[in-house]
């Protein structure tokens, strides 16, 4: 049905909806008269009343600020806590409406037919999952300093958290130890509006399986000084306290300039068999028990055999091309960030994998040059951003032209368009699987296999 002019709503009305279905990224989807309305923090079922945000001629955006009628499956939540959104849907909802969102942008975005859908891997645990947050300074109603996570819809507000249910408990107290300090130290949360005070983040890493569960702390601050041996003794006991500087008026933890101020500079990993050494600004997943079923899934997919010819784009600290060199002939790794190339080096030493090579560079740029030095690859993996691959990136795929490719997504909706460029380029999508990395969030992993031709 088309929307009526009347049904469009201004900007600051309340409106009164019932919440259809939830949409890619976790909103509700609720219509007036033909007129969508996307509403955050509404599920399916759920009567709502709902604030405007933002009005346009297709859509709208709004948040629900009273739940008049509750969905039959809404649960309560465990937590005041805007990271986990979803909290409010019993966990096997969560991964019907998972499995669900990937299928239709798989056959919507990408009009992809004739591919098998395996069923959503659920987490192993749908709590305490998350290996590495990062936390943002405020300051609450009385000008007390709070840490904890940005409102959605209000960046200037921050939700103060003292049990953060995705973090480990050595994970929060390492936060609260941080937290307390600079309390007493009387610093200042920093303001991006007056670009005054000192404190923006704080980044607690934590090692599930090496090192006895070894935490790494960043505090990231706008420049200024500090009272640096002071922390450390505040921060104990952590395997490695980092300080990064910048004055980027983004919200951001990557740039700056970061110095060790105790133990190291590290975090040692266990994951499919191999020791990982990840450094602080380094890509790493977050869910390091998922992660490993998600590598083994890629891995399954691959079928990497002793003749081939592996590439492992986006490779971060190499995690996947060193799990599958073993079943190879030989591996190559292209990624941007320097310092991740640098780890992935001193990974494969570590493990002693010698027919793995990693190399730092643009993929866009990067690709054609690997071919004319390592030769065609037979598997390709790729791990791309959020926002998947480039229309160059996929050019330069299709060039290398590799027998079977394995893409390892975080976004179906970027997955969809690209996986239908390879198709019309003469590849077959397969197989996909959503995993699920992100419990209590609309966050979606999946893993596809595309194969050229007949395959085989």
């Amino acid at each position: 049905m088309e929307p009526t002019a009347a049904a469009r709503p201004t900007r600051g009305e309340v409106l009164e909806l019932t919440v259809d279905a939830l949409a890619f990224g976790g909103a509700g989807v609720a219509r007036r008269d033909g007129y969508v309305v996307f509403v955050a923090d509404g599920v399916p079922g759920d009567r709502v009343r709902a604030e405007v945000l933002k009005a346009k001629r297709a859509y709208a955006e709004a948040r629900a600020i009273e739940i008049v009628e509750p969905s039959p499956d809404r649960i309560e939540p465990r937590a005041a806590h805007p990271g986990a959104p979803w909290q409010v849907l019993p966990y096997e909802r969560q991964l019907s409406v998972k499995q669900d969102q990937v299928e239709d942008a798989l056959r919507r975005i990408g009009r992809l037919e004739d591919f098998e859908l395996e069923t959503i891997l659920p987490a192993v645990e749908p709590w305490r999952y998350r290996n590495k947050l990062e936390y943002s300074f405020g300051t609450d109603a009385s000008g007390r300093l709070v840490c904890g996570f940005h409102t959605p819809g209000r960046w200037e507000e921050i939700v103060e958290v003292t049990d953060c249910l995705l973090a480990s408990e050595a994970g929060n107290a390492a936060r609260e130890r941080v937290v307390e300090w600079c309390r007493d130290q009387g610093l200042s949360a920093y303001d991006r509006r007056t670009r005054g005070g000192l404190l923006r983040n704080l980044v607690v890493r934590e090692s599930r399986r090496g090192a006895d569960g070894e935490l790494q702390v960043r505090l990231v601050t706008a420049p200024g000084e500090l009272d640096r041996s002071g922390l450390a003794a505040a921060a104990q006991p952590i395997g490695g306290l980092l300080w990064t500087r910048t004055d980027s008026v983004a919200e951001t933890t990557q740039d700056g300039e970061t110095e060790l101020l105790a133990g190291s500079d590290r975090l040692e990993e266990e994951i499919g068999g191999m020791r990982m050494r990840i450094s602080s600004s380094a890509f790493f997943q977050t869910n390091t028990e998922m992660a490993e079923r998600l590598y083994r899934l890629a891995i399954d997919y691959a079928q990497p055999s002793g003749t081939d010819r592996l590439y492992d784009l986006y490779c971060g600290i190499g995690t996947i091309g060193l799990l599958m060199a073993p079943r190879a002939a030989e591996v190559w790794g292209l990624e941007l960030v320097e310092e991740a190339i640098a780890d992935a080096i001193a990974n494969a030493r570590l493990n002693e994998v010698d027919n793995a090579r990693f190399f730092a560079g643009d993929v866009r740029l990067a690709l054609r040059e690997l071919v004319a030095r390592a030769g065609r690859p037979d598997i390709l993996v790729v791990d791309p951003p959020r926002s998947g691959l480039s229309q160059k990136v996929v050019r330069r795929i299709i060039e290398a032209a590799p027998r079977r490719i394995v893409y390892v997504s975080c976004n179906p909706t970027t997955l969809a368009p690209n996986a239908a460029q390879l198709v019309e380029a003469g590849y077959a999508l397969r197989k996909v699987r959503p995993v699920d990395m992100f419990p209590q969030t609309p966050h979606i992993e999946c893993v596809a296999l595309l194969e050229r031709g007949g395959g085989g």
